[in-house]
C-alpha cells in the first residue's frame, strides 16, 4: 500500500507535473488552500483548474476555506516587502501550516507542495518551512524542487494540452502590483 500524501496545490497548472511525478509512489490527495489569492474571481479561476485536474486524473482534492482576512493578518507589516521577501515566506508558512494540520487530521503520512515548480519560487525558502511544519505535525515532507528536470516546462505543456487557465502572477494582490 502506498503512503498517503497531502499535496498543497496552488493552481491547476502547477499541480500537473507534480501529481504526475508523485502518483506512482504515493496515494496523492490534493489540498487547494490559497487565501492569498486576490481578487476572489482569480481564486475561482484557479480553483476551477484544480477541479478539472481532479476530475480528469481522478485525484481527490479537498478545498480549504477562502479566508482572505487570515492571509492579511499573516502578512501584516510586510505589505511593502519585495516579491520573494519576508511576506512570501509568511504566506508559504500560513498555507503549509494549514496543509500539515489537515494532513495529520486525515491520516496522511506525507506532505508536499506544488509551490516549488514555479521559477520565481525558491525551494531553498519553501522546503525548510515545509519540513518544519511537517515535523511538528508528525509528517514527512517531500523535499523537492519540482522545477528541476524540466518540471516547469512540462507543467506548461501539460497545461496547454489540457486547456488550463494559466495565470501571470503568484496570486496575492501585493504581487499583482
Amino acid at each position: 500500500m502506498k503512503p498517503k500524501l497531502l499535496l498543497h496545490i496552488c493552481c491547476g497548472p502547477c499541480s500537473t507535473e507534480v501529481i504526475r511525478r508523485l502518483k506512482d509512489d504515493y496515494e496523492v490527495v490534493g489540498f487547494f488552500y490559497n487565501p492569498n489569492v486576490h481578487p476572489e474571481a482569480e481564486y475561482n479561476k484557479r480553483l476551477m483548474g484544480v477541479q478539472r485536474i481532479s476530475a480528469l486524473w481522478r485525484v481527490l482534492v479537498d478545498v480549504g476555506h477562502y479566508d482572505r482576512g487570515r492571509f492579511i493578518e499573516a502578512v501584516r507589516g510586510l505589505e511593502a516587502e519585495p516579491e520573494g521577501g519576508r511576506r512570501c515566506s509568511a504566506c508559504y508558512r500560513l498555507r503549509l501550516e494549514e496543509t500539515a494540520r489537515r494532513a495529520a487530521e486525515n491520516g496522511c503520512t506525507h506532505l508536499a507542495t506544488t509551490l516549488t515548480i514555479a521559477p520565481m519560487k525558491k525551494a531553498a525558502v519553501i522546503n525548510p518551512i515545509g519540513k518544519e511544519v511537517a515535523t511538528r505535525h508528525g509528517l514527512t515532507f517531500v523535499d523537492e524542487d519540482w522545477k528541476k528536470r524540466d518540471g516547469f516546462r512540462q507543467s506548461i505543456e501539460l497545461s496547454r494540452d489540457l486547456g488550463l487557465y494559466r495565470q501571470n502572477y503568484c496570486g496575492c494582490g501585493f504581487s499583482r502590483r
